[in-house]
């Protein structure tokens, strides 16, 4: 068993069921965000499924210069502070500098380190600092034994609010695989593991100027880490993937949402048994 990490009301880890955190890739817009997040605490209340709200204020590793980042630090964290007071849900976004983190911890419940910076010894200790959970993407490069030097990093300064998610490894140019005993292995570690099931069928880079991805396998992967045994699971949804700004062809669409997450819940009903 894990142990049990807060994220406002919300408990990830331990006995408590399995958890979600989805949004939209980035904050497209203040009113497209409270409708996301309006539709996604009706569905998550419906299927008896904890809730946390995920978008990004800046998405500072896009492939291309010239693509969108979002609304920025100030009005990012506007949007996410009005989504967390209107719908009563946590928010977790990511920091990518250090001057976003204090700032940050003000609003999120969540810190998330992104996969590419899960190495970075003195972001992930000044997020720890904050008393915030943090969550931790595992680097695609890394192999799973290999979190454990971030757990450290952050344990180091007195955080063990902590949360890791699994997102695959790089597997040639462009793609990503998922190894499913990279589950149990992070969860060795006595922490909290999500399952990152929109990010694993990414393709970095893979349209050249933009990621591309196969949100078809989207399911498949879900169910297959539920059935391994997973604390959460974090999705990038949106109401028309095809016209995201950020990721679309690795998201989940709004409306195949509630039937997926009816098929987790019991496949987690039969593991937990």
């Amino acid at each position: 068993m894990t142990r049990e990490v807060p994220a406002g009301k919300v408990r990830i880890g331990g006995t408590n069921p399995l958890a979600l955190i989805a949004g939209p890739c980035v904050i497209e817009s203040e009113h497209s965000t409270l409708e996301a997040a309006e539709r996604l605490v009706r569905i998550t209340s419906e299927a008896g499924i904890p809730f946390v709200f995920k978008s990004s204020y800046d998405k500072a590793n896009r492939s291309s210069a010239k693509s969108y980042r979002g609304p920025g630090l100030a009005e990012g964290l506007r949007i996410l502070a009005r989504v967390k007071k209107e719908f009563s849900v946590p928010v977790l976004s990511d920091v990518h500098r250090f001057e976003e983190i204090g700032p940050a911890a003000e609003v999120l419940d969540i810190i998330q380190i992104p996969a590419f910076l899960s190495r970075q010894t003195d972001l992930l200790i000044a997020a720890a600092r904050t008393g915030r959970t943090v969550n931790i993407k595992k680097g695609q490069f890394l192999a799973p034994w290999d979190i454990k030097n971030a757990v450290e990093k952050v344990a180091s300064a007195g955080n063990e609010n902590i949360i890791l998610t699994e997102r695959g490894v790089s597997f040639g140019y462009n793609n990503l695989v998922v190894d499913m005993r990279s589950l149990p292995i992070m969860r060795s570690t006595g922490f909290p593991v999500v399952f990152d099931a929109t990010h694993a069928v990414q393709m970095p880079g893979g349209a050249g100027t933009a990621s591309s991805g196969d949100r078809q396998y989207v399911p498949h992967l879900t169910r297959a880490a539920a059935a391994v045994g997973i604390d959460g699971l974090f999705m990038e949804v949106h109401a028309c993937p095809d016209k995201a700004l950020c990721d679309g062809p690795n998201m989940l669409s709004l409306d195949e949402l509630p039937g997926l997450l009816r098929q987790v819940r019991e496949i987690e009903r039969i593991v937990k048994q």
